[in-house]
C-alpha cells in the first residue's frame, strides 16, 4: 500500500474530530460532563474531560461535609464546565456545581413528593444553620432543629440525618429545611402506636425528660406523660427536683388518657398504699401526736404526722394568749411539735390540729387559782372606751368595765384617774373559760354603800342632806350612808307653788319618804311631797273629823296646836 493510501483523507479527519468534539448545538459550557482524574497535585485533582485540555478541581470539592476527600487517579467523576478554556488553556471545572445540579434535580423530586432528604449540618449562620444536601446548601432555622429548644447543637453537626424540605426556589438558590418536622412525624407515629398499647391504670417505666415547677415530663418511649407535682408522693413535695432528676428511670402509673388531645397524666404515689386509708382509726379526735412542721402560712402551719399525712394547725389554735400573731413567730419549719387531733375529714383528706390544746389552758388555771371574789393585783395594759385591761398571771388579761370602776361616779369620770402602766388592785367577778374572758371590778374592793339603805321600806321616812341643786330637782345624800338620790321637781312639795328647787341650798337638811327602790340598778326613789301628804293625812285622822264641817286649814291648825301642847 502506498503512503498516500495510508494517510487519512480530509473527510476522515473531520469525522474523527466530530466524534471527539460535540457540535456547537451540544456545547460543553454550562453542562455536567464526565471526566477522568489523571493526576492529583497540591490539593487539586487534574480532570480530563476529553477536550485536549484538562481542568483543575480542589480536592475539598470531592469531600462530603466534615470528611476527607476519597479520590484517586483513574476515577471517573462528574464535573460542571464553567468555561472550556481559560487564558492558561485549562478548562474551568467545578465538582460542587456538578453536585449541586444533581442535588437540585433530586431535591425538586423529593419536594414534589413530600419525601425526606438526607443532609449534614456543617455550619452556623445568623438565625440557624447550614445543611449540605448532597451538594446543595440549605438553611435550617434555629426553631426547626428540634421539638424543644436545645442549648448545644454540636452533637448534631457533621452527621448525616433526615430532613424535610419546607421551601425551595431554584432561581434564587434558596432551600429551607426542617429537622423538627421529621422528629414530630416520627413522634406522632410512635405516639399513635403507644397510645394503642397503654391503658389507664397500667404501670409503666419511663425516663424523666424535663422538670418544671408544676411537675415532670416522663418519656414513655416515644410519648411524654406529665407527672404532676401533687402525684409524685403522698407527702408534700414543694418542687419536683426534691424527688426527681433528669435522666432518672421511674416507675409510674397511667392515671388518665385524653384521646382527643392525646395527653397522658401519670402518677407515682398511686403505686404506693394510700396513707389516708383508715385515717380516723389511726388519728382519733382528742388524741395527741408528735409531728414535724412542714410549711408555714399566714393562716396557720402544716404538720406532718407521717409520710403523706399532714394536718393544719389554724392560727387560732396555736396559742392560748398570743392573738393576731403570725404563725412563724410561734413555730418554725422542721420543728417537732406535739399536737392534738381536733377534727378528721377523710373525704376532704383534712385533719384539723391544735397546738395550744397540748398546753395548760391559762383561763382554766386562773379560775382554779383565783376563784370569784379573790382580790388580785396587776398592771394596766390598755385603756379603752369601755374599760381597763389588766395583765394577770399566766399572760392573760382581765377587764374592768366602766360600770365597775366606782360606786357613785360615772365610768367615764372614774377612768380618768388611771393610766397605762399603773399597778391596780381588783376583785375577780367572773371567769368564762369558753369565751376566754375574765371580768374584774375595782369598786368591789370597798363595800357597796347601797347596802346601807337596802333595808329601807317603801313609805319609810329618811333625813337627807342637799348635795346639789338644779332646775329639775335636787340631789341629796341619804343620812351618812354615802348613797345619793335625786328628788324630782314635782316631788319637792305638795303645793305647786312650793315646787321650786331654788328654795333649797346645798347643805340643807330635808325629810323625804321612800317611794321606791330598784336594787338591780341601785336606785332609791324619794319624795318630799309624798311625806307631806302622808303627814297631813295622819293629822286629820288624829286631830280632826271631816264631819264637823271645819275646813282643812282649821283642822291642821288645831292639830298643830295640839301637837305643841303634847310636846
Amino acid at each position: 500500500m502506498s503512503e498516500a493510501a495510508k494517510m487519512p483523507s480530509l473527510d476522515d479527519f473531520e469525522a474523527l474530530l466530530n466524534e471527539t468534539l460535540p457540535s456547537e448545538d451540544d456545547g460543553f459550557e454550562g453542562r455536567v460532563v464526565r471526566g477522568t482524574v489523571v493526576s492529583i497535585e497540591n490539593d487539586f485533582a487534574i480532570v480530563d474531560i476529553g477536550l485536549k485540555a484538562e481542568g483543575r478541581v480542589p480536592l475539598k470539592e470531592f469531600a462530603p461535609a466534615g470528611k476527607a476527600a476519597e479520590i484517586k487517579i483513574g476515577d471517573t467523576v462528574e464535573v460542571f464546565v464553567d468555561r472550556v478554556e481559560n487564558a492558561l488553556g485549562e478548562a474551568i471545572l467545578s465538582r460542587d456545581k456538578a453536585r449541586r445540579e444533581e442535588a437540585w434535580e433530586m431535591l425538586e423530586k423529593a419536594f414534589e413528593g413530600d419525601a425526606r432528604v438526607d443532609g449534614v449540618i456543617f455550619g452556623r449562620v445568623k438565625g440557624g444553620f447550614t445543611v449540605d444536601l448532597s451538594g446543595a446548601v440549605a438553611f435550617l432555622p434555629g426553631s426547626q432543629v428540634d421539638i424543644r429548644p436545645i442549648r448545644d447543637v454540636t452533637p448534631l453537626m457533621n452527621i448525616e440525618q433526615p430532613f424535610q424540605i419546607l421551601k425551595m426556589d431554584r432561581r434564587r438558590g434558596n432551600i429551607v429545611v426542617s429537622r423538627r418536622a421529621v422528629l414530630e412525624e416520627d413522634r406522632a407515629e410512635q405516639r399513635a402506636e403507644l397510645m394503642g398499647q397503654i391503658q389507664e391504670g397500667d404501670a409503666v417505666e419511663g425516663v424523666v425528660k424535663n422538670i418544671t415547677d408544676y411537675g415532670a415530663f416522663v418519656d414513655l418511649g416515644g410519648i411524654d406523660g406529665l407527672l404532676h407535682v401533687t402525684d409524685i408522693s403522698w407527702r408534700r413535695v414543694n418542687h419536683p427536683s426534691e424527688v426527681l432528676s433528669i435522666g432518672e428511670t421511674v416507675k409510674v402509673q397511667v392515671v388518665r388518657i385524653n384521646p382527643e388531645t392525646q395527653r397522658i397524666s401519670l402518677g407515682m404515689k398511686q403505686l404506693a398504699a394510700d396513707p389516708w386509708d383508715g385515717i380516723e382509726a389511726k388519728y382519733p379526735v382528742g388524741a395527741k401526736f408528735t409531728g414535724t412542721v412542714t410549711n408555714i402560712t399566714d393562716y396557720g402551719a402544716f404538720v406532718e404526722l407521717e409520710s403523706g399525712v399532714e394536718g393544719l394547725v389554724h392560727v387560732s389554735e396555736m396559742s392560748w394568749v398570743k392573738k393576731n400573731v403570725h404563725p412563724g413567730k410561734i413555730v418554725s419549719t422542721s420543728q417537732e411539735v406535739e399536737v392534738m387531733v381536733l377534727e378528721v375529714d377523710p373525704s376532704k383528706r383534712r385533719i384539723s390540729l391544735g397546738l395550744k390544746q397540748c398546753g395548760e389552758n391559762p383561763w382554766e388555771a386562773f379560775a382554779a387559782k383565783f376563784p370569784t371574789g379573790t382580790e388580785i393585783e396587776g398592771e394596766v395594759k390598755n385603756i379603752t372606751e369601755f374599760g381597763l385591761f389588766i395583765g394577770l398571771d399566766g399572760d392573760v388579761d382581765g377587764m374592768v368595765h366602766l360600770s365597775d370602776l366606782d360606786w357613785e361616779r360615772s365610768g367615764e369620770e372614774a377612768i380618768q384617774e388611771f393610766k397605762k402602766g399603773d399597778m391596780v388592785k381588783a376583785v375577780v367577778l367572773d371567769v368564762d373559760t369558753k369565751k376566754e374572758r375574765i371580768s374584774l371590778g375595782i369598786k368591789q374592793l370597798s363595800g357597796d354603800p347601797f347596802t346601807n339603805v337596802s333595808s329601807k321600806k317603801k313609805g319609810e321616812q329618811v333625813t337627807c342632806v342637799v348635795k346639789a341643786v338644779n332646775e329639775n330637782g335636787i340631789e341629796v345624800e341619804v343620812g351618812d350612808t354615802g348613797v345619793t338620790a335625786f328628788i324630782r321637781r314635782s316631788d319637792l312639795a305638795r303645793d305647786r307653788g312650793d315646787q321650786r328647787p331654788e328654795r333649797f341650798a346645798e347643805g340643807d337638811k330635808v325629810d323625804a319618804m321612800v317611794t321606791g327602790m330598784d336594787k338591780g340598778s341601785r336606785k332609791l326613789n324619794l319624795s318630799i311631797k309624798a311625806l307631806e301628804v302622808a303627814e297631813e293625812k295622819a293629822a286629820v285622822e288624829q286631830y280632826g273629823s271631816a264631819d264637823s264641817g271645819a275646813s282643812l286649814g282649821d283642822i291642821l291648825g288645831a292639830a298643830l296646836e295640839k301637837a305643841k301642847e303634847d310636846k
